[in-house]
Parts: C-alpha cells; sequence; structure tokens
C-alpha cells in the first residue's frame, strides 16, 4: 500500500504521473437550505421520493461543483446524504431501540464546549443497543457511485470509527446483548468492514475513517467517563485501536483516519494534546497511509506527538477552523506547516480544514461563503507550501 494518496494522471503519450494530495477535506459540508426544507417535507410526506431524491442529487452535484471551483485535490459528496457523519452505526442498523421516557441515561455524557470553555451542550443519543446490531442497508455505495460519476477530481468516502457505537452503550440497557463493550465494538467493525470491502469492490480509492472517540479521549475527564460506564481506556488504546486498524486492511485502498475532538454546532469537547495517546496509538495504525489531526489552536497542543509517528505516514494538518467565519491567513497557516515540519518529514504533510463544517443536525456557525471561502484557503496555502 503507497505511504501516500496518489492519483495517476494518463498525459497524451501515455506517461503515468503521480501527485500527492496536499490539499485534503474532512468531509461534512453544510446542509443546504433548499435540501434541509425538501428533507422535513419528505420525512411529513408531503414530497415524494423520487421528488426529494432529485433535490438531493441537485445540491450533492452543487458542493462536488464547490469543492472543484475551490481547488481542493479530493471531493467528497458533503455527507449531504446522511442526518450525521455516523449513520451508518445509528441509522442504518437493528438493534437499537428508545430509552425509556421520564429514566434517567446513563449514557456516557458527553459534554460540548463554547470557544470560551464553557459547557453548554450534554449530548446523548435518546436509544440504547438492546440486541445485536444489524445491518438495515449499505449507505455509502449510493454516495460513492453517485459522487464518482459527477465529480472530476478523485472522491473521498468516510465511515465512522466502529467504536462510535459507545454513544447507544448503556450499562443497564445493553447488557444482555453484549455483556462487553468491545463484543459491540467487535460488531461495529464487522459492519464498517464490509462497507470498506463493497466500496474498494466498486473502485474506491480513498476511505477515511472518522474517530472523535479517540480525539476526545485526550482530555483525562472523558477517560474516566469511558472507565465508569465500563469501557476500560486502556483496552480502546490496545484492542479498540487495533479494530481500527483491521477496518483498514481492505486492499487496494487509501485509508486515512480522522481524529477530532468534538464538533457540534461550532462547539468542542475536549482540549489537550495528542501526548496523551501518541506513543500507545500511532504505532498500532500500521495499515493508515494519512493521519488528518485536529490543530485548529492551542487546544489542540503542540505538533510534538508528531514524532511517534513513522516517517512514511502522510500527517494532514487540520489547521484551518471549520467553526467560524473568521478567515485565517495563508501566511500564518504556511508558517505553522514549517512549524510542525521539525517534528515530521515536510515531503509528508499536508493541509486540511480541522473537521467537517456539518458533521451532526444544522452544522456548525459559519456562513456558506465562508466555508468555500475556507476550501479555497486550504488549496492556496497547500499549493504555496509544497509548491
Amino acid at each position: 500500500m503507497p505511504a501516500t494518496l496518489r492519483c495517476r494522471r494518463y498525459q497524451e503519450e501515455g506517461e503515468v504521473m503521480t501527485t500527492v494530495y496536499r490539499a485534503d477535506t474532512v468531509g461534512s459540508l453544510l446542509r443546504l437550505d433548499y435540501l434541509v426544507r425538501a428533507r422535513t417535507q419528505f420525512e411529513s410526506g408531503e414530497l415524494e421520493p423520487a421528488a426529494y431524491k432529485a433535490i438531493e442529487d441537485r445540491a450533492v452535484d452543487q458542493v462536488i461543483a464547490m469543492q472543484e471551483g475551490a481547488g481542493l485535490d479530493v471531493v467528497t459528496d458533503g455527507e449531504l446524504r446522511r442526518r450525521t457523519f455516523i449513520d451508518q452505526l445509528l441509522e442504518a442498523v437493528e438493534g437499537l431501540t428508545p430509552d425509556p421516557a421520564g429514566e434517567p441515561s446513563d449514557h456516557i455524557p458527553v459534554p460540548f464546549h463554547d470557544e470560551g470553555g464553557s459547557e453548554q451542550i450534554v449530548f446523548a443519543i435518546p436509544a440504547s443497543v438492546t440486541a445485536t446490531i444489524r445491518r438495515k442497508r449499505m449507505m455509502t455505495i449510493e454516495e460513492f457511485a453517485y459522487a464518482r460519476a459527477r465529480a472530476r477530481r478523485p472522491v473521498k468516502v468516510t465511515l465512522p470509527s466502529p467504536l462510535m457505537l459507545f454513544l447507544a452503550w448503556s450499562p443497564s440497557r445493553t447488557r444482555e446483548a453484549y455483556s462487553d463493550p468491545f463484543d459491540l465494538f467487535a460488531d461495529g467493525l464487522t459492519l464498517m468492514r464490509e462497507e470498506a470491502q463493497e466500496l474498494a469492490r466498486m473502485g474506491c480509492q480513498y476511505i477515511q475513517v472518522d474517530a472523535p472517540d479517540f480525539g476526545q479521549l485526550v482530555d483525562e475527564s472523558q477517560q474516566q467517563a469511558w472507565n465508569a460506564a465500563g469501557i476500560s481506556f486502556e483496552r480502546v488504546l490496545t484492542e479498540g485501536a487495533d479494530m481500527l486498524n483491521e477496518l483498514a486492511s481492505v486492499p487496494g485502498v487509501t485509508f486515512g483516519l480522522h481524529m477530532c475532538k468534538g464538533n457540534y454546532d461550532s462547539h468542542w469537547i475536549s482540549a489537550g494534546g495528542y501526548d496523551s495517546v501518541a506513543a500507545r496509538l500511532f504505532p498500532r495504525l500500521g495499515n493508515y497511509d494519512r493521519i488528518l489531526l485536529e490543530y485548529e489552536n492551542e487546544r489542540s497542543g503542540s505538533f510534538e506527538p508528531l514524532k511517534d509517528l513513522p516517517d512514511d505516514k502522510v500527517v494532514v494538518l487540520g489547521l484551518v477552523s471549520s467553526k467560524f467565519d473568521e478567515l485565517e491567513s495563508a501566511d500564518e497557516l504556511i508558517s505553522r506547516i514549517d512549524e510542525a515540519a521539525r517534528f515530521h518529514p515536510r515531503d509528508q504533510l499536508a493541509l486540511s480544514t480541522q473537521c467537517g463544517f456539518a458533521s451532526a443536525g444544522p452544522g456548525n456557525a459559519i456562513s456558506e461563503d465562508a466555508q468555500e471561502k475556507k476550501l479555497q484557503l486550504v488549496a492556496e496555502a497547500a499549493h504555496r507550501a509544497w509548491r
């Protein structure tokens, strides 16, 4: 498997050229207003499925064209066909039931903070795994097939980490189905690996696994919350990391692992550098070619943990915020790339936003115009830094 993600370009005389992808994207994009309205009408029965699908396709066409116009080396469908980035584990499986009304939740609390650090939102899904999870349908196949037919640039598909099923783990309600949460995660791994295998069969060459679960665990309070719910933090860094690595063992595909620290309505979960997990986690990720890390601001810590990654890994630096309209400068980004190169080979670095723009719900507090300018900035700074 190649150490860097490369795109083959066939010149007229038949020579094969290779280009490293420097200007990357994380995945989700703001859901366009007309798509949000159409989905509401569809779910209320006011819009027929075929009419809704045509509107959904139009929205995907629009965001693919926007990304290509911005100059990115890789595009996605914006995850516009999903509610959240983890729909393959929550929307497309059987085995979850709504929690009883009025009963307290014993799910792991996921606190989201504003920029000042104040806790504003405690996120929890109102459902628990109560039976063996089984697939209802594959989700990413339609996404990739359609986007590939429309895009002129290589298309990336995103899958959630199987450990994101922690959101539906209830110590009181799940143990009849799974006495051990890692058995639940193993079934999630099977489902995600089947998606990856089918994507590979269809010719998908770049799959990103989204693992905010590992990103949020840089925070000691989150480590304690997982331990209290019966999910051992130490096992996450061993068995859990090995599950992530196995997901990326599908041949013929370049895999990226994205670790952010929470992204919901412009709020964040965890603060702290990757130091607490890097030395144990990074060496277990041998099947990944690209590691996409949030480095939006000082809350993410220093670049020093990059030294724990082998030199043949590409590190995609998430330096551009997807949370707010304020635009960073290209010079500032290039300076930070120079700083990161003190700890990892510059030729093995790339650039992206720190996370998606709409991982869940309505998206972040950012305008569509600012979103496009942010992606243009990623492309401009990347192409300047590695020209």
